[in-house]
């Protein structure tokens, strides 16, 4: 038994803010500490006005590859198979740092 409930990082598009919630609270309830992003910025909320910059979001990426280094394995929130480009590269850098990896539904 370990000495520590496993860590487990989400990753997918933030559009799926509602999804990744869900697979939070239901990896909580399961004892799993969890890591996930911090910042969703929504299609939404763009044509409000809100978003980040460039910087913000080069610096929100570096954070969250850093949250896979801390997991034991990683999670892709992906509805309807949807894997884009900012969750591509953290598939392939969880593969790189060997990290398994599963998906909420088949790709």
């Amino acid at each position: 038994m370990p000495d520590r409930p496993e860590i487990v990082c989400i990753c997918g598009s933030t559009r799926f803010v509602d999804e990744m919630s869900a697979a939070n609270r239901d990896l909580t309830f399961a004892g799993v500490i969890v890591v996930a992003p911090g910042v969703f910025v929504r299609a939404e909320d763009r044509e409000a006005g809100e978003s980040i910059t460039d910087e913000q979001k080069t610096a929100l990426d570096a954070l969250h590859l850093s949250k896979i280094d801390l997991a034991d394995r990683v999670l892709v929130v992906n509805p309807g198979g949807y894997i884009g480009e900012s969750t591509s590269r953290e598939i392939a850098y969880a593969r790189a740092t060997g990290k398994p990896i599963s998906f909420t539904d088949p790709s």
